[in-house]
This record gives C-alpha cells, structure tokens and sequence, in this order.
C-alpha cells in the first residue's frame, strides 16, 4: 500500500520534496494558499489545493490526520509554520516533518512536538563548505554534531594499494564502508581489496578523524 504525503507548502523546499515523492510513486497532497503554486503543481502531485493551513476546520475538511506523513514547508512566515504544525499535533497528525528557519524557531517547533525538524539552507551550506575547502571530497552528509558521511575521491597516494596497506582505520579512526569504481559498487570491502585512483570511497566516522584523513593523506598528492 502507497504511503501518503502531505506537503504544505510549495516554495522551493517544498516543491522540491513534492516533486520527489511523486517520482516515487507516493501519494502526495500539495497545499498552499498561491493559487499560482498550486497549479504548478497540480500535474506533478496527486491532488493539489488552494488551502490555508493556519486554519483548523479546513485541515480537518482535508482528512489531513489520515496521512501517514506531512512535511511543512512554509516558507518566510515563522508564525504560520508554528500554528499549523500546532494544528497538526492536535489533529493527531502521525508523523510531521517542519522545514526550520533558525535556531529559535527550532526551539518552538520542538517544545510543540515536531518530530523532525531540518535546516535545508543551513545543512546544504555546510556540505558546500566542505566542498569547496577540499578537492577530495565530492559530498557530505552530517549524521550528528560529531559523525559525519563522506564521498571522497581517491588519489595518487593511494592507487593501487589495499585498504590494510593504507591501514585507515587505525590511522584515522575512519572506516571505508563501500567503494564506487565506475558503475561497479563493492559494499563492506574486505582488507585486502585494492583502491584506485579516481575510485569514490565512501567514509564514515567522526568529523575530526575524517578533517585529518583529508588533510593528511588526501589534500597531499
């Protein structure tokens, strides 16, 4: 059975999210009060309305607290995003996801019992950060304020050798946990599977061990 989304708000982040579900085939509700956006958007989601979701009764007339899923996406009005995630709990609402605008509005989201909350704008910025501070790394996804998910390139230093030769583990403190090698991915490697330059490895562990792995063994070919 197809899970079904609601996604209120339809500015970028959150046409963003409602085109995504619908390409996987989920069942998606899009909200918002522009009647512009909503017919944007009427082709791409399962259903589309002009809605005001700061109002109770008409969130109720939606069925909104039959869906598995809804995600606020409200945009600049911090005041309407809080009110309806409000509305949402109350109306018994399963899961709900808000789209944060900083910290403080984090703060009110969580004491109401949003149960997850996401810095689209904020995190986006740390993962080009780390882009552009280092050649090696391709992308970033934090897991916490301390672990982080890592795509890095291979580089000279290590072509040809295997990761027991490179020995990263006890080095950095990180682990290589698949390798990309063109259109061939190997998940969980064994110690003696060799690296190849230009090779994508996929590294998770703590934000400092990984800033040491790029610093001393990738950022110096």
């Amino acid at each position: 059975m197809k899970k079904q989304f609601a996604v209120i708000g339809l500015g970028r982040f959150g046409g963003s999210i409602c085109k995504s579900l619908s390409q996987q085939g989920m069942e998606v509700l899009a909200i918002d009060m522009d009647e512009d956006k909503v017919n944007e958007f009427s082709s791409v989601a399962t259903h589309a309305v002009i809605a005001d979701s700061t109002d109770e009764s008409v969130l109720k007339n939606l069925g909104i607290r039959n869906f598995d899923h809804v995600i606020v996406a409200i945009g600049d009005n911090i005041q309407s995003s809080i009110l309806t995630t409000l509305i949402l709990k109350e109306l018994g609402v399963s899961k709900i996801t808000v789209k944060a605008q900083n910290d403080y509005h984090e703060k009110v989201l969580n004491k109401i019992g949003a149960d997850k909350i996401v810095h689209p704008e904020r995190d986006m910025g740390v993962r080009i950060a780390h882009n552009i501070v280092s050649n090696s790394v391709l992308d970033y996804l934090e897991l916490s304020d301390e672990h982080s998910i890592v795509e890095l390139i291979a580089n000279s230093r290590m072509d040809n050798k295997s990761i027991i030769e490179l020995d990263i583990r006890a080095k950095y403190g990180a682990n290589i946990v698949a390798i990309k090698n063109g259109d061939e991915i190997i998940v969980s490697p064994q110690a003696d599977q060799k690296i190849y330059k230009g090779d994508i490895l996929i590294v998770i562990g703590s934000d400092q061990d990984i800033n040491r792995l790029e610093r001393q063994l990738l950022n110096r070919d």
